[in-house]
């Protein structure tokens, strides 16, 4: 199975440094979320660890070799990724979007062999999208195109997905359809699934380790339960939350209510903030 991880990495846009010296490691077969405020610079090192973009020091390494220095055929037959609202071509059929997956697999500009075309149905079932298939990628809905786009990375045939806000302009519908996928995936298949996420909820529902990044550094990562903490909420995103245990599922759930350094008159007499256990959730 792959290994990933980044060592000392620097990652600059222009002379202004947004990751400096990172050294991060990807859990395989696990889905880690990446979460933090705007401008943290999850997304850019997300897509450094992909290999959209390019560090300015230090590097990332898959299975022991800098991905900056293999070919980019090489590395899409590795790891696949989605980036935020990605578009297709006016027209474009589900499965003529999902064939594209097949590139790093073929050799020169060759069509599809019988192989190539009973995966490309098979992603496009897996997600399903059977029904779609003929119709073009800008007749769908949010959540049947998000789908789609996932249909063609795994289409790639990679061990390791990695997405940049899969349910960005998602209503809670296909946010959730999206989600629920994912975690299909990651466990039927045990695919390493990498992605950024804004909403926290749907964070330590869905992912099994999660990495909390402010100003390009990593504040803390390891579990939900670990990450999701009264600190780790005040000092990265600037917040004020009752962390309560969900009653399903046992994951902690954040409801954030004020601004960090602006507690409510309530609060300050209190002088504290209650933490609920899972048992106060399981009996309340």
């Amino acid at each position: 199975m792959n290994q990933l991880h980044t060592k000392q990495l620097d990652i600059s846009y222009a002379d202004r440094m947004i990751v400096n010296n990172l050294n991060l490691s990807i859990p395989m077969g696990k889905i880690t979320a990446l979460v933090g405020a705007n401008g943290s610079g999850k997304s850019t090192i997300l897509k450094t660890m992909a290999r959209i973009m390019k560090p300015s020091g230090g590097g990332v390494f898959l299975n022991g070799k800098s991905i900056h220095s293999q070919s980019t055929k090489e590395i899409s037959k590795q790891l696949a990724i989605l980036p935020q609202s990605p578009t297709a071509p006016d027209g474009l059929t589900v499965s003529e979007l999902v064939s594209y997956g097949r590139f790093p697999h073929q050799k020169g500009f060759g069509s599809l062999k019988k192989e190539d075309k009973e995966i490309v149905n098979w992603a496009v079932q897996a997600t399903g999208l059977e029904t779609f298939s003929n119709r073009p990628i800008d007749q769908l809905s949010g959540g049947q195109r998000q789908r789609a786009w996932i249909a063609m990375a795994l289409a790639q045939e990679t061990d390791m997905l990695f997405l940049d806000e899969p349910t960005t302009y998602l209503d809670m519908t296909h946010q959730l359809e999206v989600l629920k996928l994912l975690q299909r995936l990651n466990a039927e298949q045990g695919r390493t699934i990498v992605m950024v996420v804004h909403d926290l909820n749907h964070a330590t529902r869905f992912a099994q380790h999660m990495v909390a990044i402010k100003q390009g550094v990593v504040v803390s990562e390891g579990t939900p339960q670990e990450v999701i903490t009264h600190d780790v909420l005040r000092n990265v995103f600037g917040i004020e939350a009752d962390v309560v245990y969900c009653s399903r599922s046992g994951v902690p759930l954040c409801l954030p209510y004020e601004l960090a350094g602006m507690q409510s008159e309530s609060d300050k007499v209190t002088g504290q903030v209650k933490q609920h256990s899972p048992l106060e959730e399981t009996s309340a």
